[in-house]
């Protein structure tokens, strides 16, 4: 039903890498993409991790391994088995081809820091929930993408109180289950309310004395807590661009609810009524914008935001190359930007720059700089590396 970018960049990957890993969160589709790709593809063994049956049949990893040489082997729900990782290196190493295994895992720190045995042996591919590029062709319904956001099981969910039902019995179940299952011992209400805190401050620089406060706890606790959340790619840590202008730089990041219909969710925020005359409603359409720049990203390029303490300021700074691109989020259909803008455009020295808004067509305000839609995003990366 939907064309997930993610899988062109995985078949390109296994053209030179022994091995790919796709990482996201549970219930993104994560499954789905990689047994398709199965399909199209000769010769292929799909596990998951979680069932006995897989796991018996990997009781010999070494055996196993050495048995389907020949076959493209797909392992899901990898985090939870890190110790697999060290069993492919040797695979690997005693036969090196590329496109040998897909690895799937939800969780980034636990795949990151056992992939260091696998250093030059795995690529990592990121897969987002639904963007907007992804279901437009489909459903042209750019609302229901933002107030549902992309888990699938959410935004094709019968209407939006069964939608909202799905989400909030993903949080129980993340909170209750999943984080536990990754060693994370953590007080499930405890987490919650840090989970809610971090939603009002959706698009905001984090604060962990802050919320520490508010809590009752340590700010390294605070901090702590932050990272759980986004190595279990939940939250994105938006970091600082620095550059030595010597003007007084924003040095903390900003944090993000990666997927809008979680953040409402966490909010309280049920249908669309009460996401327009909500406060975050500005904060939500520019966290919703800035997963679509990420998931549309090309490899090796890096992205950020710019702010100085006099109010020059950047939403996202994208760099490609030596290319810098400039993003601007706006929730108006005719969005004006203010002096603090073109200040950053000059100071980050952007090749172009872009105002991101609710419009279907865009128009150009001067040279190099361009109002856009969602949808124009890709176009305009993609141009970047022309």
């Amino acid at each position: 039903m939907f064309k997930r970018i993610a899988l062109p960049k995985i078949s390109e990957h296994l053209q030179w890498s022994p091995a790919v890993g796709i990482l996201g969160p549970r219930q993104v589709g994560k499954t789905t993409l990689a047994k398709t790709f199965a399909k199209d593809t000769n010769q292929s063994i799909y596990l998951d991790l979680d069932s006995a049956e897989a796991l018996a049949k990997l009781e010999n990893p070494t055996a196993f391994f050495a048995e389907n040489r020949e076959r493209l082997v797909i392992l899901d729900e990898i985090q939870n088995h890190p110790q697999l990782l060290s069993e492919l290196r040797g695979e690997i190493d005693a036969d090196r081809r590329p496109g040998r295994f897909l690895l799937l895992g939800s969780a980034s720190f636990k795949l990151l820091k056992q992939s260091q045995s696998l250093a030059g042996r795995l690529s990592l591919v990121d897969m987002s929930p639904l963007i907007l590029s992804e279901v437009y062709e489909n459903f042209h319904d750019t609302q229901s993408l933002w107030i549902r956001g992309g888990f699938p099981n959410s935004y094709l969910a019968k209407n939006i109180n069964a939608s909202w039902d799905w989400r909030s019995a993903l949080v129980r179940h993340f909170l209750n289950t999943d984080l536990p299952s990754l060693g994370i011992n953590v007080d499930p209400q405890l987490m919650h309310r840090f989970w809610r805190m971090v939603a009002h401050l959706h698009g905001q620089i984090f604060n962990a004395s802050a919320i520490a406060g508010s809590l009752g706890i340590s700010a390294s606790s605070t901090s702590r807590y932050l990272d759980h959340l986004c190595d279990t790619l939940m939250v994105r840590r938006l970091e600082p661009y620095f550059i030595n202008l010597g003007k007084r730089l924003v040095k903390s990041p900003k944090v993000y609810v990666r997927d809008t219909g979680l953040l409402h969710n966490l909010l309280g925020i049920r249908e669309v009524n009460d996401l327009l005359g909500h406060p975050s409603t500005g904060a939500s359409w520019e966290g919703f914008v800035i997963e679509q720049i990420a998931a549309h990203l090309p490899d090796g390029a890096s992205m950020s935001f710019y702010r100085t303490t006099a109010g020059a300021e950047l939403d996202v700074v994208v760099e490609i190359g030596l290319k810098k691109i400039g993003f601007e989020v706006k929730f108006s259909s005719a969005p004006k930007v203010t002096k603090g803008f073109w200040q950053a455009c000059k100071d980050v020295g952007v090749d172009a720059a872009y105002i991101v808004s609710p419009v279907e067509k865009g128009w150009t305000i001067k040279e190099n700089v361009e109002v856009i839609s969602v949808l124009d995003i890709a176009q305009c990366l993609n141009q970047s590396t022309a």
